[in-house]
């Protein structure tokens, strides 16, 4: 039974590879974004103040970690609290109740990215593609058994990514875009980056 397994295991990742390796022709190549680019995205609260500022102002003080649709982040919120750098999420559209349905995976506080700069600046769909992934079924059954559906309503389509920021100008010290649906970031990465930001930052 075990080699049957193995051998299944073996079959269907070389269909997967195959399957990447076609859907990838179709899939936009991201272009890395820079600091004056994110800085002067415009995003609004969506806790019922109704206020629209710079993005600038989130990471501006402490540096900051933003991820533009990727829940599993959340569990990073004690470590980042201890070093001081805020977790925000920023969301491209507010449809129907997906932001108050995304809220319980999320411990950080959410907005919307009015000009989507944090899904750009080359903003990538996946399209119909998606749907001969099998990474993307096995996210998508995830995202099924924990609660947590999304939508391909409006936008849905989008990838999204995760930044690190540093404070001031320092600039993004970590960039990860997905290039499917459920490519979730590492968690350690994501951590090593914020570590590296300057002590005085981390110890504030």
């Amino acid at each position: 039974m075990e080699i049957l397994t193995q051998s299944l295991g073996a079959v269907f990742g070389f269909i997967d590879g195959i399957l990447r390796g076609f859907t990838d022709l179709f899939l936009i190549k991201p272009l890395p974004a820079n600091l004056n680019y994110l800085e002067d995205a415009d995003l609004k609260s969506l806790d019922g103040e109704e206020r629209t500022f710079k993005a600038k102002a989130l990471w501006q003080e402490s540096g900051a970690v933003i991820m533009a649709e990727a829940s599993e982040l959340s569990s990073l919120k004690p470590q980042l609290d201890q070093l001081g750098v805020p977790l925000y999420a920023v969301v491209k559209e507010d449809i129907g109740t997906e932001v108050r349905d995304f809220r319980p995976y999320f411990a950080g506080e959410i907005f919307l990215d009015i000009k989507k700069r944090f899904y750009g600046p080359r903003e990538r769909k996946m399209g119909l593609s998606a749907f001969i992934r099998l990474g993307v079924w096995r996210s998508g059954l995830r995202a099924f058994r924990n609660g947590f559906m999304g939508n391909v309503r409006g936008e849905g389509f989008v990838l999204g990514a995760v930044y690190v920021l540093g404070a001031g100008e320092q600039g993004i010290v970590m960039e990860h875009r997905e290039m499917e649906f459920g490519d979730k970031v590492n968690i350690l990465e994501v951590l090593r980056a914020v570590r590296r930001l300057p002590v005085e930052l981390v110890e504030k």
